[in-house]
């Protein structure tokens, strides 16, 4: 909406300043942050009114999840949604498809993940909305997704990025409508999978996207995506401005999700932040950067993989529980302890996923 004050800058030059996307990146980061502070507390106080007993704990989870985290609201995500998206059509170019559509994936994931989470706390169970019609859900939206960005696109959006490999991309054609809302999809749920302790998701969310604003900056920019050999994708540099929206809320959240949580993310957040980044990645064309990335994400979802395949194939387990960083709780680490080298897996990751850009 801002931006659109830039068409005055003829008439006053200072307006200009609205076209520069690093500073409606840094306004929509700031914005979306003092959003989520100052109507989180409300938002708290209504989830804690509405709930009653909060989001419902594993039973046959840590026990320590039992005394320390009952009672604490869930859906939280909506606290990240309403400042992601109010800061996102202020700051944003709301001409750009991929705008629209990184918000279409967001906000249709989190109305799932939001229908999920009122199951679990009406019924008062851990399990919610059924798999197989949350997935069919999910890629309804990842496939729409997709086809708007067909349809908008340039010739290369159906094209598979190599990393380490300048220049090279090869065309998927229609397959793209399998394989890019593949990614969306076991993204938003890898992400889900990973929220379970105080902090653990949506800071390596933060990391990533933070990670994605930069190259989806770079891969919008035809001089630095050539100096990089990247692929050259117009329009997706504005999607910098909608990782700063995600940040600033995830900040904000962060506040209130510190150990121990005042409120939990639950799926409508887990969701629609895995589905934002992966719909990012499909966009800048660097869906193979996107594993390296989100490695952390996805060893959680193949821990959850490989503990079902193996117990129905031999009826043993391969971790003493999973995902895996209740694995490592069960192995006696702290929760503080978990989160925070976590959180330094997923840095590290970011910055080997930012090298494949140079490495070329």
């Amino acid at each position: 909406m801002l931006f659109w004050l830039a068409d005055f800058a003829p008439y006053f030059s200072p307006l200009n300043i609205f076209r520069y996307i690093t500073v409606r990146t840094g306004g929509a980061a700031a914005t979306a942050l003092f959003f989520v502070f100052f109507f989180g507390p409300r938002v708290i106080s209504a989830l804690r009114l509405k709930q009653g007993k909060g989001q419902p704990i594993r039973s046959d989870g840590p026990q320590s999840h039992l005394l320390t985290k009952k009672g604490t609201p869930t859906m939280g995500g909506l606290m990240i949604l309403s400042g992601l998206i109010v800061s996102t059509l202020l700051w944003a170019n709301l001409r750009n498809h991929f705008v629209w559509t990184v918000l279409l994936v967001t906000a249709g994931f989190g109305v799932i993940g939001f229908y999920d989470d009122y199951l679990k706390v009406t019924r008062q169970t851990h399990k919610g909305f059924s798999g197989k019609a949350r997935l069919s859900c999910e890629a309804v939206i990842a496939v729409l997704a997709c086809v708007i960005m067909m349809v908008f696109g340039t010739p290369t959006t159906t094209g598979l990025a190599i990393p380490l490999v300048n220049g090279y991309v090869m065309d998927l054609g229609l397959f793209f409508l399998v394989f890019a809302p593949f990614v969306i999809v076991a993204s938003g749920n890898a992400v889900n999978l990973t929220d379970g302790l105080d902090g653990l998701a949506i800071v390596p969310s933060m990391i990533a996207t933070g990670t994605f604003a930069i190259i989806a900056w770079a891969a919008g920019n035809a001089i630095f995506a050539t100096y990089l050999g990247i692929n050259f994708v117009p329009g997706t540099g504005e999607l910098a401005v909608l990782c700063g929206a995600f940040i600033g809320a995830g900040l904000g959240f962060l506040w209130f999700n510190a150990p121990p949580a005042q409120i939990f993310m639950g799926d409508t957040g887990s969701l629609a932040l895995g589905g934002l980044i992966g719909t990012i990645a499909v966009a800048v064309k660097h869906e193979v950067v996107l594993v390296i990335v989100g490695g952390l994400f996805v060893v959680e979802a193949l821990s959850v993989i490989v503990q079902v395949a193996s117990f129905k194939l031999t009826g043993k387990r391969v971790f003493r529980m999973a995902p895996i960083h209740h694995h490592f709780e069960q192995l006696g680490w702290s929760e503080p302890q978990i989160v925070v080298r976590f959180w330094i897996i997923a840095f590290v990751l970011a910055l080997l996923g930012l090298s494949t850009l140079k490495l070329r």
